[in-house]
């Protein structure tokens, strides 16, 4: 279905891979070590662009606490399992998914988390051949272990033609993230053009009163196909500091991949 991220054996300098558009890859590589370039913490990025039959991986295989990006995981595994079952998600499903993914409702998480069960969440992370997600223990969604390679596969899973989700599924899905409320944009939409259609959803945790957990991933449509973005970070001082990490980064991933032009 697509280019797979095992094939990208990337270092800093040089992170990006396009057998089809070389040219496109090597800038696109010197723009995120630009952005990259002494900032603090620990930063995993990776970008996958079909029309330019692009991967990009810096640290890719880093695993981190989710935050609240796994709350599209969530999401994903909701909507297969209304697949399986021959239905729609319910109205009390719906709400649901709803506050949780364009409110970051943690409460709404919890509920869908227990509801469709750790069986389902499993299945779906096999499925979308997530193979490094590990589910939170328990109750903590939020500590589930992510990296940014098994993040780009959840977003083709949801923008992609393939066998994890129909077509009308991966469309309820992103007009929720595309529905994310202005508070809760930064990331990945950073420095997109305006011919660009941005779904996206953040996560950000403190753990142990010091670091800042904070992620961004986020799918790009426009008129020629759909580009994703993933950034993950850890032990950063604020939360301020890797939102502005994040953003750098992706700038750069837009400037080069979707110039402004439309």
């Amino acid at each position: 279905m697509v280019l797979m991220p095992e094939a990208v054996h990337a270092s800093v300098k040089d992170p990006c891979r396009s057998p089809s558009h070389p040219g496109v890859a090597h800038r696109l590589g010197k723009g995120i070590a630009t952005a990259l370039s002494g900032r603090t913490g620990v930063t995993s990025v990776a970008v996958y662009d079909r029309r330019e039959d692009l991967v990009c991986g810096v640290a890719a295989d880093v695993s981190y606490d989710s935050a609240s990006v796994v709350k599209a995981t969530i999401l994903g595994a909701l909507l297969r399992q209304a697949q399986d079952e021959g239905r729609t998600p319910t109205s009390s499903e719906a709400s649901l998914a709803h506050a949780m993914i364009t409110r970051s409702d943690n409460a709404a998480a919890s509920a869908l988390w227990e509801s469709v069960g750790r069986t389902r969440l499993d299945r779906f992370l096999g499925r979308a051949g997530m193979k490094h997600t590990r589910l939170g223990p328990g109750r903590f969604w939020g500590l589930t272990q992510i990296t940014a390679w098994d993040e780009i596969r959840l977003l083709q899973a949801l923008t992609l033609p393939g066998d994890v989700l129909t077509r009308t599924s991966q469309t309820y899905a992103l007009k929720l993230m595309r529905g994310v409320v202005p508070s809760q944009r930064w990331g990945t939409p950073a420095g997109a053009p305006s011919g660009v259609t941005t779904h996206v959803k953040n996560g950000w945790l403190k753990r142990q009163d010091l670091y800042w957990r904070v992620h961004s991933i986020g799918a790009f449509t426009d008129p020629t196909d759909t580009y994703l973005i993933v950034v993950l970070t850890r032990d950063t001082s604020s939360m301020g500091y890797g939102v502005a990490t994040i953003e750098g980064i992706s700038r750069a991933v837009h400037h080069v991949l979707r110039p402004r032009t439309f």
